[in-house]
Formats: structure tokens, sequence, C-alpha cells
């Protein structure tokens, strides 16, 4: 199917794979299927109650000619509508038997033929409506259910514009996109494969995320297959070819969901097990206390099981389709299920708790020197660098708007770094082999103890500066770790190939219960056999090295938005959107999924049960008993239904307050440019306080909080801290950070207090101690707001657009 869908510009006729076409499709040869037509779509949905109509129609025509009487012709009538209902049920119970699997539609079976042998025909035909009925509320159900993973089927894109010699634009089946191709998207195209983007652009990411909300992105941005162009058309080029990007994993694992059969089997055969061999037994002593037939009759048919057959698929298809309107697509029921019974989760660490992808933490320069410059030189050398921290800088420059310049002489050595020329200055990236001055020795020591890598800028005279690189927490970790334990994981374990020491701060940062550092693929799925034994286990990765082990777990999930195809092909779940949280969504409409169905299950088999000894001790004939059973089923399906919504725990957003979210997102970087160059403030205080540089270096920092950072606390206090009283339940969840706000402006006004109390244009030494501490004591307050911030609110955007903390 992926072949078909992602190949040839023809999508009316595309070869694939043998199998059954899905729902949204027909088959038009042997080895085609094609989008099936709307008109033609509604029609063959109203085809589909064709047997519950006809069939009730004829229960009807036999009650009208019952009450003109003619029995004769009412009675054949019935009997006729039960050998209809019959016919398919003994068909499907034998198909049964030949895989050697024994459940619940032999009582069916067994209730019509005895109503049959009995003469009780419209006890029969009532049965057989109510097996209709619940046929039909089921295909009713898995049509909703399953429409959104029909809808990704349907915009699978199937052509690419290329960039060919010359500039000119061919139009390309899309198997023929290889990575580095330059490509164009046009308005309303949809993404062909991955890739980054030329110039700037307005998606609709819906299809992908979940979410409806327009998102920019920026110029050197990476953007997904599958999403929409909502602006004007832009250029980009292709970094993996169409069956390795996004979008043909969700195709692929959608056409796996909507292919499986309502599932039923785990927990409806559990119940099976048990209620068929107990009916049985009852409508045999019933038979055999009374001598009479009927009542065995009466006890199989308000025994009929469809509380089983159709209320627990029911609820079981409406949590898939939750699941995959919130982002996470899941393989089948059974998968479903398992999440829901869930209690261990195993997570790796880079890029399911961390991002994944190197980012620019911070960039030190010596006294006196240029951050941006700095970074600006580093990102114009490794702008035509594959390697994965050259893509961090280069990121890094362009989102603060910093102007590259192409570089020449370029050259690369693997393992030690990039250098070329920028406008005429040989400059070096990458490592440096030379004496470090003293700042630089302090910059090594602070990134050691960190756990950041760092990329050294040098020239011919040496070292100007380093910028430092993390792998940042992601901001909604910590909170899906809470929501996670709550919807019921007694214990979640993180399991890194990293260093203990830096998986050690992760896991402090987020709250798991233990940590396997150092972690081979083998003994990952050591630690996830041995996790499985004990209780239901999750397991949650993102790359190649994690593929064994989410094989090895009772469900197996991949970040698919940035992990590796590997990961994805042999996951039970998948996340398509880059935001842990959405795990903590799937597990919880997982559990209110499941717990609706066994709902559903138990108190429909229990009235059943109540019902089954009424008609044992002859007070329920087969009649009234086939219409009480009817109630019954009626009732559970519609309990099931209500799966379809509930069970979240998470508050959805307003637009406004997602929009302030988004605006308080983009202000942190700016508050983290002043802290940086608060810290170097602090620094210098620190190290040389006679320096004519010291003394504005402190009027500047005193400026720029009291011009960018306080303003931004009191918009924030003003506007974002009252629109997010309804998200999180109450005025009060935002009181700590309001207290952080006055604490920052008292720290603020304490430092402009001090710098009053300067004479002479220099710092007094009985000054520096407290300047110090105020310095100091900004740098930390800021960080861990900033931090608290980003985790507690600024995770509760849907969007992306949520920094990593840093």
């Amino acid at each position: 199917m992926i072949a078909a869908r992602l190949a040839g510009e023809n999508p009316r006729v595309r070869p694939v794979a043998a199998h059954c076409c899905d729902d949204a499709q027909v088959r038009t040869e042997a080895t085609e299927c094609v989008p099936e037509q709307p008109a033609r779509r509604r029609t063959r949905r109203w085809w589909a109650w064709a047997p519950l109509v006809g069939l009730t129609a004829a229960v009807l025509a036999g009650a009208v000619l019952r009450i003109a009487g003619r029995a004769g012709a009412a009675d054949l009538i019935w009997a006729a509508v039960t050998v209809v209902a019959l016919l398919p049920a003994v068909w499907s119970m034998l198909r049964a038997f030949w895989h050697r699997h024994f459940g619940v539609d032999v009582i069916a079976v067994l209730a019509l033929a005895g109503a049959l042998g009995v003469g009780e025909y419209l006890a029969g035909a009532v049965i057989a409506v109510m097996v209709a009925t619940g046929r039909s509320l089921e295909a009713y159900a898995q049509r909703r259910a399953t429409r959104d993973l029909r809808a990704l089927l349907e915009r699978a894109p199937r052509t690419a514009r290329r960039r060919g010699p010359g500039g000119a634009i061919e139009v390309v089946p899309l198997d023929q996109v290889a990575v580095e191709d330059r490509l164009l998207v046009g308005p309303g195209d949809v993404v062909p494969v991955d890739g980054t983007i030329d110039d700037a652009a307005t998606l609709d990411e819906s299809v992908v995320t979940g979410e409806s909300r327009l998102v920019q992105r920026t110029a050197g941005a990476a953007v997904a297959s599958g999403v929409v162009n909502a602006g004007a058309g832009f250029g980009m080029r292709a970094t993996k070819s169409a069956a390795q990007s996004t979008y043909a994993g969700i195709v692929r694992l959608a056409e796996e969901a909507t292919a499986h059969k309502a599932p039923m089997v785990r927990l409806a055969d559990r119940y099976a097990a048990a209620f068929v061999p107990f009916t049985l037994v009852l409508a045999g002593l019933a038979w055999l206390l009374s001598g009479d037939v009927v009542r065995a009759v009466s006890v199989l048919v308000v025994a009929t099981p469809c509380p089983l057959l159709l209320a627990t698929p029911i609820a079981i298809v409406s949590g898939l389709s939750r699941v995959a309107r919130r982002g996470v697509l899941i393989r089948d029921g059974g998968s479903l299920e398992l999440l829901g019974r869930a209690r261990t989760l195993l997570v790796d660490k880079t890029g399911t708790l961390t991002a994944g992808r190197p980012r620019a933490a911070e960039t030190v320069v010596p006294p006196g020197g240029d951050r941006n410059e700095v970074l600006r030189l580093a990102a114009s050398v490794e702008q035509l660098s594959p390697h994965v921290l050259a893509a961090a800088l280069v990121r890094q420059a362009r989102e603060s708007g910093l102007a590259l310049t192409e570089p020449t002489d370029v050259t690369e050595e693997p393992g030690r770094g990039v250098s070329g020329r920028i406008d005429g200055r040989l400059v070096n990236v990458g490592q440096f082999t030379g004496e470090l001055p003293e700042w630089a020795d302090r910059a090594r020591a602070r990134t050691e103890l960190a756990g950041w890598s760092a990329v050294w800028v040098s020239d011919d005279d040496g070292p100007l500066g380093a910028i430092l690189l993390e792998d940042p927490v992601r901001p909604d970790a910590r909170r899906t770790v809470r929501r996670l334990r709550a919807a019921g994981l007694r214990r979640i374990v993180m399991v890194t190939g990293d260093r203990p020491a830096t998986a050690a701060q992760v896991a402090e940062a987020v709250g798991v219960d233990d940590v396997l550092a150092h972690c081979t693929p083998q003994e990952k799925v050591n630690r996830v056999r041995a996790e499985a034994d004990r209780a239901v286990t999750v397991m949650v990765g993102d790359g190649v090295n994690d593929a064994p082990a989410l094989a090895q777990a009772h469900v197996g999930v991949a970040m698919g938005a940035t992990g590796a195809s590997a990961s994805a092909d042999v996951a039970d779940a998948v996340l398509t959107v880059d935001r842990l949280d959405r795990l903590a969504d799937a597990v919880e409409i997982a559990r209110y999924a499941r717990r609706i169905a066994v709902q559903s299950a138990t108190v429909g088999m229990g009235l059943a049960v109540l019902a089954m000894f009424a008609a044992a001790a002859g007070r329920l004939p087969p009649v009234a008993g086939a219409f009480l059973q009817e109630g019954i089923d009626v009732l559970v399906i519609l309990n099931a239904l209500r799966a379809l919504g509930g069970g979240l725990r998470r508050r959805d957003v307003p637009p406004r307050t997602r929009e302030l979210l988004a605006r308080s997102a983009g202000e942190h970087q700016a508050v983290r440019d002043v802290m940086a160059g608060l810290r170097d403030t602090a620094d210098l205080v620190a190290t040389d306080p006679a320096s004519p540089r010291c003394l504005p270096a402190v009027r500047e920092t005193h400026r720029r909080l009291t011009d960018q950072v306080l303003p931004h606390e009191a918009a924030e206090e003003r506007e974002l801290y009252p629109a997010l009283a309804s998200p999180l339940g109450s005025d009060e969840a935002t009181s700590t950070m309001s207290r952080a706000h006055v604490e920052i402006r008292r720290q603020v006004d304490l430092l402009g207090a001090q710098l009053a109390q300067t004479e002479d244009g220099r710092l007094r030494t009985d000054q520096i101690p407290d300047l110090l501490a105020t310095l100091y004591g900004l740098d930390a307050v800021l960080r861990l707001h900033l931090a608290q911030e980003e985790e507690e609110f600024l995770s509760l955007d849907p969007s992306d657009s949520a920094p990593a903390r840093r």
C-alpha cells in the first residue's frame, strides 16, 4: 500500500500489494485501490444498515399478520428471519472452531436454533434483530472511530515538484525524490518528504500533529512530510526519501490499524471462557430438572452475548480513534488494551525525555568579547557541514537573527572540526588543542560539570569563544511523568547509553524511579524482558538502537516525529507529534476506554445472569427474554459509546491562551540573552572589580534587566497568569510564580540601589560582596523561574512552540 499511495503522479492507477482495500477505497482491478467517491461512500454506508432495516421490517410485517389473525403466515416470516440470522452465525462459529477458537458466538447460534426447534419463532426473530442491531451499531462506531485514520490515507502525497537543471520545475512521482533534491511546495500542496525549508513558511500540521492552529516556520527549519502549505510557495531540500519520511510511516501504521477487525479477543474472550460453560450448564440443568426444553431455550435467549460481541470492541475502537486525534497511532485494539493495563514504563533518555538534538545553551567569550559575533562566525563556517552539531549552530544563529556569511576554503577533518575563511579571516570551529587562557579554562570546567559539549571557535591568534551545547530536557517531561503516575503506572525507569552523571541529572529533573546508564542495546532488551516478567510493560524510544527493546515490551512506543523508521516499524504505537505529553494522553484514554469496555461487559453479563436464573425458574418465556435482552444490549452499547469522549485529565487551552503562551515562550530567549550578560558581569566583578569596564557592565546589565526582563514579567502577571486559571483549575496554581516575579523585581531594585551608592565611577571594596550576592542571586532566581514556567505553564501549549528547558 505504501508503494501505491506514495508513488506515481496518477492517483487513480497505482499498483499495490495484495490486500483488502480500506473503508475509504474501492478495488478497481486485481491489484489496485483508489480513493472512493464521496457519493458512492455515502450509498455504501446506507447499505450497511440494510440488513437491520430489512429484518426489522419483516418482524413488524409478521406482527401485523398476527394481529390480523394470520398466525401461520406470521410464524413463517419470523422463522425465515431467524434462519437468515442463523446461517451466517453458524458459518462464523464453524470458522472459529476451525481455528480452534471457542467463543461467545456459540450461545447466539444455540439460542437461534433452539427458538426454531421449539417453535418460538417470534423469540428467534427478536434475537435476529438484536444481533443485527448490534452489528450495525458496531459498524457505525467503527466507521466513526477510523475516519481520522482514513483521512491520513486519503491525503497521502503522490507527486513532488522538483527543481531540475537550470531551475526548471518538473512534477515527478514521489518515489523518484532523493535526498538533497531541491523541491518546490506550492500553496495548498502537501509537503511530499521530510526536509528543511529555504524560506519562511506558514504550515497546517493538523494531519500529522492533530493541532489545527497554523504554525510559522523560519528558513532552515525542519518540516515533516504530510503537512500542508497554508501560505505562499516555498522551496525546500529533501533530507529523506519518501519511504523513510514521517508520513510514510504514519500511512503504513494507519493501514494496519484500519485493517484490523474490531478488537475484542483479549478482553471479551476472558469473559467468554467462564460465561459460555456457565450458560450451557445452567440451560442443561433447567431442562433436566424441569423436563421443559423451552426453559433451556429461554436461558440461551437471555444469554445471547451482545455485550461481549459488540460493546467491548465499540469501546476499544473508540479509544483508538481518540488517541489518533491526539497524535498517537496504535496498531490494534489489543495494544490499546495492554496500554490501559500497563504498570511499568521504561523510557529512553535521548530524544524521548530530552529533545534529542543539541542546542546552544551558552556562548562563552573572553572579557569584552562579542557573543553574537562568535556565534555568527561559527555558524557561517558550519553552513556546509552535515554534522548534527553544525545544524545546531546554524539553527541557533538564524533564530538569533544573525546574518551569515558564505565561507570559502572550507575543509573538514572528521573528529576535529571545520575551518574556513570568513571575510578573509581563517576561522576554526571544533576542538582546540592549544593551551587555554584562564577564561576558557573556566568555561571548560563548567562544561564538564554540566555534562555539556563545547565547540571552540578560534583563529590564528587563539580561541575567540566557546559555544556550549546541551541536549535539553523536554519541558513537558516532568509533567508527563506525574500524569503517567496518576494514570496508574507504578514504576518508571530511564534507560540510556549516556554517562551516569548526565543520566542522573536528567532522572532527577523528570522524577523517574530508577536509572540504567551506560546501557547497551542488549542490556536494554534484558531490562525490558525482566520488567515485563513482573508487570505489563511499556517501552518508549526513538532510535535504531531502541528497536529491539520496543519489540520486547508488551507495548512499544516510538517517537515517530523525530525517531528512526526502524523503531517505528517494530513499535505498537507511534507518537506522530514531537511531544511526550501525548503519551500521557494515550495512557489516560486507553485506561478510560478499557474501563468502559469492562464496565459494559460486566453490567451486561450481570443483568443477563439475573435474567438467566429467572428463565431457568420458568419466570421468563423466550419472547419476553428476547425483548429483555434487547434492552440490555442497547443499554451497554450506549454505555460503550461513552468511550468516544472523557477520560482525559488535562484541560484544553483556549486559543487566546495559546497565543499568550507562545509569545511568552518566544520572549524567554531574550531573557536568556540578558541572563548570559548577567553571568558575565558577575564573573567580571568577581575576578577584576577594579577594571574600568566593570561598573559600566553592571549598569548595562541593570538597564537590560529593567527594560527587557521586568516588562516581560509584568506582562505575564497581567495577561498570561489570569488566562491560565481555567486550564490549571484555579488562580492559586500561579501563585508561586507570582511570588518569583516579586523576588525578581526586588533583586533588580536592590541592584539599582547598590549602583546608586557608587562613587567616582568605581566600585568600593565593601560593595563587592553584596553586589556579587545580588548578581548571582538574580542569575539563580531567573534560571529557576524560567525552568519552572516552561515545565508548568509553557508545556501546556499543545503546539511545539514551547522551548526545551535549558
